[in-house]
């Protein structure tokens, strides 16, 4: 016969299998990226629903293509940003860059593909060395320096380009052809950004270098007491960025009809938008790449969305302005609400 004692160890593990879903429940909740995907659903579904065409075939395929530059440049911004930093030149680094691989199909059509990206990559580089060395060693607010190169690259642009434009028809069918050729449904130029997410994303949550970055961010400070190379990984962060923007830049050549002068001018506020928007805090320390990712499909899908609807342009210039003043509103007040929990945590163990 059974006893008490005996039925014990059969039904005590369920309280715990509850309380774990919960605890399970509740961590999924407080994802800063859950409230971009909601937003993101429930605008397709809405757009999909007054306007069928929204999500046909080329209609979904285009939402694709015009995330796919903004999403790589915002992956490089979230990692400066959660540094406590912030990079204005981008915009202007893609304008380079783009202009650059104009240039470089016209004087040697034939030049291999490969070697276009990876110099292209390397001009980037470059150019957010500059800033990284100069936010370093001089020990200028990133928002200055930035502000500064933003221009001087833009002035080079200028000076280089001229009235100068390079057209789809410059450039080799095969590569045009990364913007039009499709991986299960998926534009390869889009397949490209996944795996580039996908590989910042790893290196800042699975690589002690990634995590040193979210260190400096929440404390420079802390992090130098710690042994943590500030100067360095911030450099290192600058020039990953540039990189990413030059990949950005070349992609750009594929994608559009044209690059000129002006190519990339004022992408940098939609980027750090979509970072912002992504969760990734405007003050460092906290943000997943992933999130970035989404805040610039976001942000793009609201632009599509509501040119499908009929919407006013300014209305939406409008609402992407309501939107950024909101994510740094909330992350404000979730930072006031954790520091105010640790204060009461720490109350009742004094």
């Amino acid at each position: 016969m059974s006893t008490p004692l005996d039925q014990r160890p059969a039904t005590a593990p369920a309280p715990r299998a509850a309380h774990g879903e919960g605890n399970r429940f509740s961590r999924l909740l407080k994802q800063r990226e859950l409230p971009v995907i909601v937003a993101l659903v429930a605008l397709v579904a809405y757009t999909s629903a007054n306007n069928p065409a929204f999500l046909s075939p080329q209609g979904t395929k285009d939402l694709l293509l015009n995330a796919t530059i903004i999403v790589i440049l915002a992956a490089g911004q979230a990692m400066v940003i959660i540094t406590r930093n912030v990079d204005l030149s981008v915009g202007s680094v893609l304008g380079l860059v783009a202009f650059g691989t104009g240039t470089v199909f016209s004087i040697a059509p034939e030049v291999p593909i490969p070697l276009v990206f990876l110099g292209g990559m390397l001009f980037g580089a470059l150019l957010g060395a500059v800033n990284g060395a100069l936010v370093t060693f001089a020990k200028v607010p990133a928002l200055v320096i930035t502000l500064g190169t933003l221009y001087i690259f833009r002035g080079l642009n200028n000076a280089w380009a001229g009235g100068t434009q390079y057209f789809a028809g410059d450039r080799p069918a095969e590569f045009g052809a990364l913007s039009v050729d499709t991986v299960l449904g998926i534009p390869v130029i889009t397949v490209l950004a996944l795996v580039v997410v996908v590989a910042v994303a790893v290196f800042m949550g699975g690589t002690r270098p990634g995590r040193d970055l979210y260190a400096i961010g929440s404390d420079p400070d802390a992090a130098r007491l710690f042994g943590i190379p500030v100067a360095r990984r911030t450099l290192t962060v600058f020039i990953a960025n540039g990189a990413l923007a030059g990949l950005a830049g070349v992609l750009y050549t594929s994608r559009f009809n044209a690059v000129g002068a002006t190519t990339g001018a004022g992408l940098e506020l939609d980027v750090v938008a979509a970072a912002v928007v992504g969760g990734v805090a405007i003050f460092g320390g906290s943000g997943t790449i992933l999130g970035a990712a989404i805040g610039a499909v976001l942000l793009n899908t609201i632009t599509s969305s509501l040119t499908a609807l009929q919407v006013d342009k300014f209305w939406q210039q409008a609402i992407v302005g309501v939107l950024i003043l909101a994510a740094i509103l909330i992350d404000r007040l979730a930072g006031l609400r954790r520091a105010k929990h640790l204060r009461e945590k720490e109350g009742r163990h004094v």
